[in-house]
């Protein structure tokens, strides 16, 4: 059986939420999701292994605010809003880099990685005394699972184990933590966050938007594996690997993705020719007797877990996608500070890391962006692709749904059984509106 199967999801009842229009667009409903959502839950900020050193540091905006996360000189991670306590400026403008010290581009008050102030200029001319030592920049819990970094500005939210529910486990198994960077593109993107992320809660789209992955990935609803839990994130569990069963009585062949997932794992594509159903269970063999021996971390594994599309969908605005045991995607979702009709697109992707503490990217196989680099990039979306073919796919929907979303002939949606994690995700949003 497959991890999915061996550990089902609570699967709460679906609430039905109208999925209307002014979720989309309206600047009422984006101020009630910023008060009661946003400031209420865990959100991913960071990786892990992107801060090694003390003094490491990277920094994100979500809507309105910004944090800076920072690893100190005991090797624990910390995070702070991004704002001087003299008069508010922010402090840096910086997406990444090492300080030995933070200071604030307006005056020049220098503040340490853990936060406390150091230096002012004239510190004898201050009625109450000299304030360092007694400021400190405003601090944010944060916790760390997976390599995942998530803060969150809710003094009494649960823990980070307690919000994950059943996704701490399953990530637990991959060994993900030291897994390194290997691409990030940061894209404005002309619609409401919750657009992109509607589209990572259902695969009926794949047919359509992404038909190159007939050749690899199952496409047929009834062969996937669809959860939500009581937490408020889903789970997608998809074979990978294989020619999707559409193909059968079509064009059914090894095409060069699927071989680009084969030869790796010194399987020969001329073996499969009239067996191509059987590449999955071959490279889940292949990968069982060889992952050791390159430094990646399968034990704790199932099978199925060696090749397939596992895809969280974390609440409220993250999509994690573990792909076969070689690496991870992030799809972030983020809010632009004013603008209900607009947001900004995250995708990082990072490779496995072997016993070295290296990625082995060469055995990878078959991604488009393994050379790319690790220097995250901003553009706006129309401007380049991402050469991320399925996220570029993905992104060439999203801005003409925006635009139909927005018209009065939108009066919700209809919706097919495979797409429930649509509705659940509104159902959750509606849960935390209505606490």
């Amino acid at each position: 059986m497959s991890r999915a199967e061996d550990t089902p999801w609570d699967k709460p009842a679906l609430a039905g939420t109208p999925i209307t229009r002014d979720r989309y667009s309206s600047t009422a409903f984006m101020e009630q999701e910023w008060e009661k959502v946003w400031t209420k839950v865990w959100l991913l900020v960071a990786r892990a292994p992107e801060i090694p050193e003390p003094g490491d540091y990277c920094v994100e905006e979500i809507g309105p605010e910004s944090f800076i996360t920072v690893r100190q000189k005991d090797g624990s991670i910390r995070s702070f809003y991004n704002v001087c306590q003299h008069r508010g400026s922010r402090i840096t403008f910086a997406h990444e880099g090492t300080a030995e010290r933070f200071v604030c581009p307006y005056h020049g008050w220098e503040w340490a990685t853990n936060g406390i102030l150091e230096k002012v200029g004239d510190p004898e001319d201050f009625r109450g005394g000299n304030p360092c030592g007694e400021l400190s920049l405003v601090e944010v819990r944060c916790e760390v699972h997976a390599g995942f970094v998530f803060i969150t500005m809710n003094e009494n939210a649960s823990t980070l184990k307690e919000y994950l529910g059943p996704v701490w486990d399953d990530w637990d198994r991959y060994h993900s933590d030291h897994w390194l960077r290997t691409s990030a593109a940061t894209v404005a993107v002309d619609c409401n966050w919750k657009v992109p992320q509607d589209n990572s809660c259902e695969s009926y789209h794949l047919p359509t938007v992404h038909p190159q992955g007939e050749y690899w990935i199952e496409h047929d609803y009834k062969d996937c594996i669809f959860d939500w839990c009581s937490e408020g994130h889903n789970r997608m569990a998809i074979k990978m690997g294989l020619p999707a069963k559409s193909l059968a009585d079509k064009d059914l062949r090894i095409d060069d993705q699927l071989a680009a997932m084969l030869e790796p794992w010194g399987l020969n594509t001329d073996d499969f020719h009239g067996r191509e159903y059987e590449t999955r269970a071959a490279i889940q063999k292949a990968k069982r007797a060889l992952a050791g021996e390159r430094g990646y971390e399968v034990t704790d594994l199932s099978d199925d877990q060696l090749t397939d599309a596992y895809h969280y969908n974390i609440f409220p605005n993250v999509t994690i996608s573990y792909a076969g045991c070689e690496y991870v995607s992030m799809q972030r979702m983020r809010p632009h500070p004013t603008d209900p009709t607009k947001c900004f697109y995250d995708n990082f992707t990072y490779g496995a890391a072997g016993s070295e503490g290296d990625a082995d990217l060469e055995n990878l196989g078959g991604k488009e962006w393994l050379h790319e680099g690790s220097q995250r990039e901003f553009f706006t979306y129309g401007e380049r692709l991402m050469n991320r073919r399925i996220a570029d796919q993905d992104l060439s929907i999203v801005t003409g749904q925006q635009l139909g979303l927005k018209s009065r002939a939108y009066t919700g949606v209809n919706l097919s059984g495979q797409e429930d994690r649509v509705q659940r995700f509104h159902d959750v949003i509606d849960n935390y509106l209505n606490d």
